[in-house]
């Protein structure tokens, strides 16, 4: 049976999300039920293509990655893959309408981090913008159900939110990035040189995502809301902590977040959205 093959493939990905990230687990579980496989299908997707470029040293790849994108695409057209995670992936962009060109900027900023780069201002926001926002449109398409008008309304929000997320992880990975893979994706920053000043107009421009995506949160349907904002509350805790980290510090520990304040942040969300 066909349903039998595409629902443990879906969960297939729901196993990797929950091997992987907490965080997200705990924001697509608070989604209504209808996105939970959805949103767990796009996350292993992107989460297998990032393993590709950042985990798999002792193996070619650019092969690895050049075949991903190859049967991404075959299992798009044919609408079938038996590889697990991209069937659950297809199923999702032709149920959804996902647009090819979202999949080739994901698929272009991680084969942009097959080789260290100089991150200058474009190639910079051309990175962000396909390692990170288009995942959140990603999103948004499943969360909008076909509505076109209320997706274009908030894709710019949706956009924002990615670009926020990736650049806090940039700046909570700066010594792994740095040491492990040789890169700084920052522009015109120097990880030897990292001072107080360049900390603090990453942090301004970062701010400035989290604001323009509360806006658009608060606008999303009902039954997205809450895990999204969940979502944003993890990450902007997160961004607060390495906010009163010094300089110095960010370059030699990587700072997180306690299980115990997840959980925590989980319950004081539900209890917001409950009482609102």
């Amino acid at each position: 049976m066909i349903q039998l093959f595409n629902q443990t493939a879906l969960e297939c990905s729901k196993l990797i999300t929950e091997r992987y990230s907490t965080s997200f687990t705990l924001g697509i579980k608070t989604l209504d039920v209808k996105f939970h496989l959805p949103i767990y299908a796009i996350y292993g997707f992107v989460r297998f293509a990032d393993e590709i470029v950042d985990t798999f040293h002792d193996h070619d790849k650019k092969f690895l990655l050049d075949k991903f994108r190859y049967d991404t695409y075959e299992a798009i057209e044919q609408r079938i893959s038996l590889n697990p995670v991209l069937h659950a992936f297809q199923l999702v962009v032709n149920e959804y309408q996902i647009e090819r060109d979202l999949i080739d900027a994901f698929l272009h900023s991680m084969e942009m981090d097959l080789a260290p780069l100089e991150y200058n201002r474009n190639l910079y926001d051309e990175y962000i913008y396909g390692s990170a926002e288009v995942v959140g449109l990603m999103c948004l398409r499943v969360f909008c159900e076909g509505d076109s008008k209320m997706f274009d309304h908030l894709k710019e929000g949706a956009r924002r939110l990615g670009a926020a997320f990736q650049k806090v992880n940039f700046l909570r990975d700066l010594k792994s990035d740095f040491v492990d893979r040789g890169r700084i994706y920052f522009p015109e920053v120097d990880f030897r040189l990292f001072s107080k000043e360049a900390k603090r107009k990453i942090e301004a421009d970062i701010q400035a995502d989290f604001d323009a995506a509360n806006i658009a949160i608060q606008q999303l349907p009902k039954s997205a809301r809450m895990g999204v904002y969940l979502a944003y509350v993890y990450y902007l805790t997160l961004f607060n902590k390495i906010k009163e980290t010094s300089a110095s510090r960010i370059q030699e520990e990587r700072i997180r977040v306690p299980d115990f304040q997840k959980m925590a942040l989980l319950a004081k969300t539900y209890l917001q959205f409950r009482l609102s």
